[in-house]
């Protein structure tokens, strides 16, 4: 029940925020829901006087129809049995005309929810607009009063319209509001009302504070049976039946369930649930709804899965799922982010010379870059470590639902503050390469060091087409090794991304850069005690390492005699496939065909032909055979590529100038048109 207690304190926490709303970038809104309350998507705003008499009605859409409302541990768990929420509801509850405009329906719902409000109105915890909205119920006129104001429509019979279908006269009318946030028919309405009262500066219910702790008050004087709480340790109220709607207001699955005792759940062990556990009302209440605000606030959903981390001192903390770039644009908005401390102090990025780069830490090769890199990443994380009480901790949860009806916490790790950023920061300066697939926040091109996004992990690995079900599985498979001391990457996800890098004819130029360089930064990780940086390693004697750059020298070279107006493939990335898998027999046909661009560049091929003879003297000669490549034949292709394009000796040494970036930029461009 850890999970569950730490969830009810940073309810605890953050208990000034309680039924204030937030505004996603979405332009939704959301709000740490109070207690006995959930949230529900409304449609229909009706407004009334003081006295409970109908004044208007609007039709509200997904953005502005999210609203707090008063739930019982019924209301919150119904399915088909006719069970209402004790203030806003659907027309079938709320509407004492349901029959006349609907049809018979199953049960009692109006009397029931009208015996429900008229208890809360009755109690020492009344509310003057509750009792307005009790006024008005009573009269059973709200289908027909909305029909009159223009918010529903009737068809000749006089019964609500299953679904908008003009008579030819109709044609040239505009489509109702009411038929364009419904999914179903007019009759699912869900239904919030507003109060208004000269003086009083909130209408609105669902967002009267006043209203929410008179309902709380009220609820909590009818829970009576009492036990001993597994969260807390206290003996208190216990809640039977536990929320729904955790990831979001349609969501019917549960992370608690015991209802199903003929289904053979606990026979055999226990004879009723509280055998098992027991939660209190309160702390139940409290930790699924602090989960659901952090959800709306700082979660990733992909597919249904729930991705979502926060600490006990600090809510925003860097994401184990941002890249490097990601991680550095957060940090430079938080408070107190120094851009220049502690940076020009070590080195001077400047000198890197990469025009084309506007990240802050970039740099092209050598040394310089993964200090650089290093220093940034550790001063974007180190804006996040905090220098209070030792027991600051970070938790990260994982939630997914195998049926519509059952939810659970597929991943759940409790850590101290510091340990979770070291281990972040591990990540960041282990699985890092140099990518220039990214936008900044400018939306500008930019090249930046660092690890990659376990999205683009996915991208890698099973290309831009893979489903919400495979990329969620990766992000979910990838977490550990993230979080986790020792957890080493999975073989086939760093296989996959060698082997679709290694494809390039399969793929667009931007998409191969892209693939390429993620790849480059699984391998790098895979082989983290090898040292291997995005600088040119001239030392190495790795035979994969070696092929690698001579795959590289050889596709520049072409690409010079080319030129730029030339886009098709070089031969060197036309037969990188079956180079990684045969390297002896394919450098052959390489080379071959490589010698009219050398005859072609005539005394500028100079340059290239001694490194090819530099590199391939490095070579053992029982290394010339046809065993297929390592991962690491990448990184020699990635580094001495980068050299050749950006190092001042090969400029010089050719005459010729050109940047990788600037290709990269452009393939980016046409990746944006299509």
């Amino acid at each position: 029940m850890s999970w569950l207690a730490n969830l009810a304190q940073t309810y605890n926490d953050n208990i000034l925020s309680v039924g204030r709303f937030e505004t996603k970038k979405n332009g939704r809104e959301y709000a740490l829901i109070p207690v006995a309350h959930t949230t529900q998507t409304a449609h229909i705003e009706v407004h009334l006087d003081g006295k409970g008499n109908f004044v208007t009605a609007y039709v509200r859409d997904k953005v502005e129809g999210s609203t707090i409302i008063p739930c019982t541990e019924a209301a919150a768990s119904r399915t088909s049995a006719p069970v209402p929420y004790p203030l806003f509801d659907k027309l079938v509850y709320v509407a004492g005309d349901f029959n006349q405009f609907c049809g018979d329906v199953k049960g009692t719902p109006y009397e029931d929810y009208l015996a429900q409000l008229k208890a809360w109105c009755d109690s020492p915890y009344s509310h003057e607009k509750v009792k307005s909205v009790y006024d008005y119920a009573r009269k059973g006129t709200l289908i027909a009063d909305l029909v009159a104001e223009g918010i529903l429509h009737v068809d000749e019979q006089g019964k609500l319209r299953d679904k908008w279908a003009p008579a030819p006269s109709q044609e040239a009318i505009e489509k109702p509001p009411i038929f364009n946030v419904l999914a179903s028919d007019q009759s699912s309405a869900f239904v919030r009302f507003a109060v208004n009262i000269p003086g009083e500066p909130e209408a609105r219910l669902w967002r009267d504070i006043e209203v929410q702790q008179s309902f709380v008050q009220f609820y909590e004087s009818s829970l009576v049976d009492m036990d001993i709480c597994y969260v807390t340790g206290e003996k208190l109220p216990v809640a039977d039946k536990h929320t729904s709607r955790i990831r979001h207001s349609g969501d019917k699955s549960k992370l608690i369930s015991a209802n199903d005792s003929a289904g053979f759940t606990y026979r055999g062990r226990f004879r009723t649930s509280r055998e098992a556990a027991s939660v209190s009302y309160m702390a139940s209440q409290k930790g699924h709804n602090a989960l659901k605000w952090l959800i709306d606030r700082q979660g990733i959903t992909i597919d249904g899965k729930v991705f979502v981390v926060w600490g006990n001192q600090r809510l925003e903390l860097p994401e184990p799922h941002q890249d490097a770039l990601e991680l550095r644009e957060a940090a430079q908005e938080l408070q107190g982010y120094d851009e220049d401390s502690e940076f020009e102090e070590d080195f001077d990025l400047g000198a890197n010379d990469d025009k084309s780069s506007n990240s802050g830490y970039v740099a092209p090769a050598g040394d310089t870059t993964s200090k650089a890199f290093a220093r940034e990443i550790k001063k974007a994380i180190g804006g996040y470590r905090y220098d209070g009480e030792h027991y600051a901790h970070v938790t990260i949860m994982v939630l997914d639902a195998a049926t519509p009806g059952r939810m659970s916490i597929t991943y759940y790790q409790d850590l101290n503050h510091e340990d979770y950023l070291d281990r972040l920061q591990a990540w960041h300066t282990s699985c890092y390469w140099q990518h220039r697939y990214r936008k900044d926040k400018d939306s500008q091109w930019t090249t930046f060091t660092g690890a990659p996004a376990t999205r683009d992990i996915a991208f890698a690995a099973y290309g831009p087409r893979a489903s919400d079900k495979l990329v969620k599985g990766l992000m979910e498979r990838i977490l550990p090794c993230i979080i986790e001391v020792g957890c080493e990457l999975p073989l086939d996800i760093v296989r996959s991304a060698v082997q679709r890098a290694s494809n390039p004819v399969g793929m667009e130029p931007w998409e191969w850069e892209k693939t390429l360089s993620i790849a480059c930064a699984l391998v790098n990780k895979e082989n983290k005690k090898e040292g291997f940086d995005v600088g040119l390693n001239t030392e190495t004697t790795d035979r994969s390492y070696l092929f690698g750059r001579m795959l590289a020298i050889a596709d520049v070279l072409e690409r010079r005699a080319l030129g730029r107006e030339e886009k098709r493939a070089s031969n060197a990335v036309r037969y990188m496939n079956a180079f990684a898998q045969r390297p002896g027999r394919t450098w052959s046909i390489i080379q071959s065909n490589l010698q009219p661009y050398q005859a072609k560049m005539g005394t500028d091929a100079i340059y290239y032909n001694s490194l090819l003879d530099e590199v391939g003297a490095m070579l053992n000669l029982e290394d010339y055979t046809d065993k297929p490549l390592t991962g690491l034949y990448l990184l020699g292709f990635y580094s001495q590529r980068n050299d050749l394009y950006t190092s001042k000796k090969a400029t010089e040494a050719t005459g010729i100038s050109d940047t990788s970036d600037t290709q990269q930029g452009k393939d980016n461009d046409t990746q944006e048109e299509n």
